[in-house]
C-alpha cells in the first residue's frame, strides 16, 4: 500500500525558541492557529493512515493537547466558581471538555476545512479520506486538541492556556446553566448531533402515598441512564445525570 511521508522539522517536539510571550488581551485559539506555522498546523492535521510513520502523526500531539486542555479548563473553573464543590466542578469539567465539546470548538476554528486543504493527492486510494475521517466520532476532537499541542509547543503553556480556556469558555458557561437541570442539559447537548432522548418508566413501588419511580432514558434504542426518585421528574433527572456522564466518556 502506498503511503505519503510529510514531514515538518523534528523541533517540533520542542519549543521552537526560548522566548516567552504573555497572552494577548482577548486572543483565543482561533487568534493562535492564525500565527501557527504551517508546519505546525500540517503536524495536527496528519492522520495515521496519511504517514509511513505512525509517530509522525497527530497523536501525539493529541495526547499532549488533551493535557493543555484539561489544565487550563480545570484552572479556570477553580478560579471562576469559588463557590461550587468538586463534585458540580467535576461535572462542569467533564462536560466541557467532552468530546463533543472538543468537536464543537474545532468546527469554529474551521478545522475541518483545513483538514481538507492539507488532504494529500492521492492517486492510489489507498489513503482514507478527509471526508471520511470527518463522519468519525474521533478525529475532529482529537485534531482539535492536537491543535492545542502544536500551539503549547509553539507559544508556550500561558497563552496556549488563556486561549483555550477563551475558546471554551461557553461550552463552560452552558454547562453551568443547566448544571440542575440535567434533562435540558442532556437534550441540548444531544440536539447538536440531532439526537433525542427518550424516558421510560420502568418500575413502581411502594404504597399509594410513598411512591418511588425508576427511569430509565434510552438513545437509539440504548440505556444510557438510569435512576430512582419519589416523582418521576426527580427520578428522570437522575438518570438524565448518568446519561450525560455516559455520552461525555
Amino acid at each position: 500500500m502506498t503511503r505519503w511521508t510529510l514531514s515538518w522539522p523534528r523541533s517540533l517536539t520542542r519549543r521552537r525558541s526560548d522566548r516567552r510571550e504573555s497572552p494577548r488581551e482577548g486572543e483565543d485559539l482561533g487568534d493562535l492557529l492564525a500565527r501557527l506555522p504551517q508546519d505546525a498546523r500540517l503536524a495536527a492535521l496528519t492522520h495515521t493512515s496519511w504517514t509511513e510513520n505512525r509517530i509522525e502523526s497527530y497523536e501525539r500531539l493529541a495526547l499532549l493537547g488533551d493535557r493543555v486542555l484539561g489544565l487550563a479548563v480545570a484552572s479556570e473553573l477553580y478560579r471562576d466558581f469559588p463557590d461550587l464543590d468538586a463534585g458540580q466542578l467535576t461535572k462542569i469539567f467533564n462536560q466541557a471538555v467532552s468530546g463533543s465539546s472538543c468537536a464543537e470548538v474545532g468546527r469554529d476554528l474551521g478545522i475541518p476545512e483545513m483538514l481538507i486543504e492539507a488532504e494529500p493527492d492521492d492517486p492510489n486510494g489507498s489513503r482514507t479520506s478527509a471526508e471520511l475521517l470527518l463522519e468519525g466520532e474521533r478525529p475532529l476532537p482529537e485534531m482539535t486538541e492536537a491543535m492545542i499541542g502544536s500551539c503549547f509547543l509553539e507559544f508556550g503553556y500561558e497563552v496556549t492556556a488563556a486561549a483555550v480556556a477563551r475558546s471554551f469558555r461557553p461550552q463552560v458557561e452552558r454547562v453551568k446553566g443547566t448544571l440542575t437541570d440535567f434533562k435540558s442539559a442532556l437534550q441540548e447537548s444531544l440536539a447538536r448531533h440531532g439526537q433525542n432522548a427518550v424516558y421510560e418508566v420502568v418500575a413502581t413501588t411502594g404504597p399509594p402515598h410513598q411512591r418511588t419511580y425508576e427511569v430509565v432514558v434510552m438513545l437509539d434504542g440504548r440505556e444510557i441512564g438510569r435512576g430512582s426518585g419519589r416523582s418521576k421528574k426527580a427520578a428522570g433527572q437522575q438518570a438524565a445525570r448518568q446519561g450525560l456522564e455516559e455520552i461525555a466518556g
